[in-house]
């Protein structure tokens, strides 16, 4: 079949390009999807829509099958967080020449290049790293990179990665270093802290993060980071921006490469989207030089004394070398680095470090009424930031019920424990209604486990 709006979709075309590349069909691209997630049948469309009205009340009865959780009292986290979005945010992403501008080059850039300069410095400052990049997909593949950038770096070709990270996010890290880089998972201490780590010269970098998927603060970062440094591995530090008012950066302490997500800066929550990756380093030119991904900076014109922004190191990018790229990087979450620039000039400094005292401040509240209510709360003599674990027993019936009271209660992340996530947008009041609606679902379903 060839479709006419696919190009090289012809029979002729097809069977040259797999015979250029060497593979026998279609099929062996998708080898490593396992087979159980492919869908082997036609996609169950409905009848063309022959009308504009008729597509749009479609579509609006599909989302109508959503619930927003601004509509309800959510706690859901374990990834995608709900922080509130200044309305200036969504009325400057929402500009046309943020909007709709791809990739482009300076003289059709309406002033994106200079905004996403200006996310890059501020994000730098928050960091205390030199280099940061244009923001890639999302924060899993900022960690995939940032290791796959220790990798290249050392000349290593394994890695040891802490098990205090989510089960969704180490999946792409091995989706990601696949096939030629070993992931080597670190045990988790029963503080909720990375365990010592067996480290030794075939590592390329340790990788942890902070706060980490339960929401607990790792206190060793300096230890760790002597450790990695005297085998000659990299530090690699995951964390949230948003904890960085009240939290020492990862810098401060030895992290060769930071990487995250920034979609608490000023991002929706949007049914799982909002996302998009930083990685920063130091400025080493060697380091620097193994960034897939585009850098902006202030660089002169052809003008003496005139200065302009555009992309700084850009021969290093697959951009300029096509395939011969380190990997392949995208342009999609601009858009987003502009919007968490937005977030971070209206906060500022002081306004960081608030809103990071008051996620602290609530996430203690609630561990503390959580446990009143009847939950087994885990590591509660450590430090949390937004999420912390709770144990029941039965993690599915709790949820149910409070499900049932219009609340949804977290995320599941076995048979008997909750992810409960706690931000500047739940008040002391709604922090009481779960631990009431936690209280009566145990007095039903039963105790700690």
């Amino acid at each position: 079949m060839i479709h006419p709006y696919i190009p090289n979709a012809g029979p002729a075309a097809r069977a040259a390009m797999l015979a250029e590349i060497g593979a026998p069909s279609v099929a062996e691209f998708y080898g490593d999807i396992p087979a159980d997630l492919r869908l082997d049948r036609p996609l169950e469309l409905p009848a063309p829509f022959l009308d504009e009205h008729g597509l749009v009340r479609h579509l609006n009865g599909l989302l109508a099958r959503n619930t927003d959780t601004t509509r309800v009292l959510s706690f859901l986290g374990h990834g995608c967080y709900p922080h509130h979005v200044p309305a200036v945010c969504d009325e400057v992403n929402g500009r046309g020449e943020f909007l709709t501008a791809y990739a482009g080059e300076p003289y059709e850039d309406h002033g994106r290049f200079q905004a996403l300069f200006e996310y890059v410095s501020m994000m730098g400052e928050l960091l205390e790293m030199d280099v940061v990049n244009v923001p890639v997909y999302d924060g899993f593949q900022a960690a995939g990179t940032a290791l796959r950038m220790a990798a290249r770096y050392t000349g290593r070709r394994r890695v040891l990665v802490s098990g205090a990270v989510a089960p969704d996010k180490l999946s792409m890290i091995h989706d990601y270093l696949a096939p030629d880089l070993e992931v080597v998972l670190a045990p988790v201490a029963d503080s909720g802290e990375i365990a010592e780590p067996a480290l030794d010269h075939t590592f390329a970098a340790l990788y942890l993060e902070t706060p980490n998927v339960h929401g607990v603060i790792e206190t060793r970062g300096r230890e760790l980071a002597v450790l990695a440094h005297g085998v000659g591995a990299l530090l690699v530090v995951g964390t949230d921006p948003i904890s960085l008012g009240v939290l020492a950066p990862p810098a401060s302490y030895g992290a060769d490469l930071v990487c995250g997500d920034i979609q608490s800066l000023g991002m929706h929550q949007q049914y799982g989207g909002g996302q998009a990756g930083f990685i920063a380093s130091r400025d080493e030119e060697r380091l620097v030089a193994e960034f897939p991904s585009r850098l902006f900076g202030i660089a002169p014109t052809a003008v003496e004394g005139e200065y302009g922004f555009g992309d700084v190191f850009y021969d290093r990018t697959s951009f300029a070398l096509r395939e011969e790229g380190k990997e392949w990087v995208g342009t999609a979450a601009a858009l987003w680095g502009i919007t968490a620039g937005v977030y971070l000039a209206l906060m500022g400094p002081q306004g960081m470090r608030e809103i990071g005292e008051t996620i602290l401040a609530r996430t203690r509240y609630a561990m503390q009424a959580l446990a009143s209510a009847g939950a087994l709360v885990l590591n509660q003599e450590a430090l949390h930031f937004r999420e912390f674990t709770i144990e029941v027993p039965n993690a599915d019936a709790l949820l149910a019920a409070l499900r049932g009271a219009g609340i949804f209660g977290g995320v599941r992340i076995s048979p008997w424990r909750v992810l409960v996530c706690v931000t500047e947008r739940h008040s002391i009041a709604d922090i009481d209604t779960l631990a009431a609606a936690v209280k009566d679902a145990l007095s039903v379903t039963g105790g700690t486990k």
